[in-house]
């Protein structure tokens, strides 16, 4: 099992609680951010978080090219 699948199903398991609760998918994903920025902080510089998290902003758009291939 890859690592991301092993985070995946834990995710699936939280979103599957959470609804059964009521607490909606967003709530969660926000939980889940703040999460992974308190993890990233463990070992990682403020500035070195802001970057992955801006490449991965850039990158939402998975039908448009990636951004640093952009004109």
């Amino acid at each position: 099992m890859s690592t991301h699948q092993l985070v995946a199903r834990h995710v699936e398991a939280a979103l599957a609680e959470a609804a059964f609760k009521g607490i909606a998918a967003d709530v969660v994903a926000r939980c889940f951010l703040s999460e992974a920025i308190r993890i990233f902080q463990l070992s990682r510089p403020n500035d070195d978080i802001a970057a992955e998290l801006a490449a991965a902003a850039d990158n939402l758009d998975e039908a448009a090219p990636l951004a640093f291939i952009r004109p």
